[in-house]
């Protein structure tokens, strides 16, 4: 097992206009789960690619352990890849899948066979490993996957998105799997998906990435109540925070005719930067309901009944938002939602704003605990 640092790792593609990765600069600890999380095209899968090798830094350095793997070959870096196809040879069983790699290094017959055999006991998949990969369920091909990486025994596990190929049920099933799993055998693993729940329930910590930018990297709890910036805050959290741009004033925000009190010292640091707008965010659970008037006015669109829980997504008036109708997801008493086309009334309860910076994105406000 062994720590990985990112130090200013940077991968610009030839004919590019800007880094795919830029200037990462990133500390793993010896053990560690983390997920690189982030929309299409952020650079997750490129900076994994660069840490396994697959892709050319352009600048800045890798190290695993104590040992700088920058310019080193895949090979040579003692790392095991979990691909998105899993990447398994039809013609081969699942313990030859499995112990090939080990049979490709010289392991002998008698070590490949212990160490497959156990990998496939931590996985449940000693019933199939005489069958052809074709004989299993998706589910049971990643388990396979899984075990191709283990029996080889590496001080990283790296894992691309292993999961997209399956269906919804079994994903939430499987990441539990992977994380307990992660949990038991102690190998630091890099994990990238750009399913954002996915990453809340199954990273210690996790990275947030934008355009080839590291956002924010912390737990997942830190993440979803402290957001460095409009970014984090808008894409952690299902559903995701409301951001709204309003103009500020002695009180607080102005949202449609009703004022949002907020800390003077959050006033104040705006006031420092010259401006009289920001942006506030607040979480769809952070509102209350109250009678008309006292609250933000909010017309309901449409209503998600989850047993459990009830979502009202509606639309903030336009004007004090900037111009333009402000959709919002409002959390409401499962057995008291309101009605499409209501117009409901909701104050954000105290402490639970926050507020960013309309100039630069960074938050100014940090919400309690």
């Amino acid at each position: 097992m062994a720590a990985i640092t990112f130090d200013h790792a940077t991968l610009v593609y030839p004919g590019a206009t800007r880094p795919s990765v830029d200037a990462l600069d990133l500390e793993i600890t010896d053990g560690e789960f983390l997920v690189l999380v982030g929309p299409s095209g952020c650079g997750k899968s490129t900076s994994l690619r660069m840490l396994a090798g697959l892709e050319e830094v352009t600048d800045g350095a890798i190290r695993v352990g104590d040992r700088d793997v920058t310019h080193l070959p895949p090979k040579d870096r003692d790392i095991a890849m979990v691909f998105q196809n899993y990447a398994l040879y039809p013609h081969m069983t699942v313990a030859e899948n499995m112990g090939f790699a080990l049979k490709i290094a010289g392991v002998s017959k008698e070590e490949r066979s212990t160490r497959v055999k156990e990998a496939a006991r931590i996985l449940d998949l000693e019933p199939y490993l005489d069958r052809k990969p074709k004989a299993l369920s998706g589910g049971q091909r990643q388990r396979v996957a899984m075990g191709r990486a283990i029996v080889r025994q590496p001080q990283v596990f790296l894992m691309d998105e292993p999961l997209s190929n399956l269906d919804a049920k079994l994903r939430v099933q499987t990441r539990t799997e992977i994380a307990a799993l992660q949990r038991r055998l102690g190998v630091t693993t890099v994990y990238v998906t750009h399913d954002q729940v996915e990453a809340m329930t199954m990273g210690d910590r996790v990275a947030v990435l934008s355009e080839g930018v590291l956002q924010q990297v912390d737990t997942p709890r830190n993440l979803y109540d402290n957001p460095a910036n409009v970014f984090v805050a808008g894409f952690i959290g299902s559903p995701a925070m409301n951001i709204v741009p309003v103009s500020l004033t002695e009180g607080g925000a102005q949202v449609a005719g009703h004022t949002v009190p907020l800390p003077r010292e959050a006033l104040s640091a705006i006031a420092r930067e010259g401006g009289a707008t920001a942006t506030l965010g607040f979480r769809p659970e952070s509102v209350e309901f109250v009678a008309a008037g006292q609250g933000i006015p909010v017309e309901v669109l449409i209503v998600e009944e989850l047993g459990s829980d009830a979502f009202a997504y509606g639309r903030l008036a336009a004007g004090e938002a900037g111009g333009e109708d402000r959709q919002l997801v409002l959390r409401a008493d499962p057995r008291r939602p309101p009605m499409k086309g209501e117009i409901v009334h909701v104050a954000i309860r105290p402490g639970e704003a926050h507020l960013f910076s309309a100039e630069t994105g960074l938050r100014v406000t940090q919400t309690p605990g």
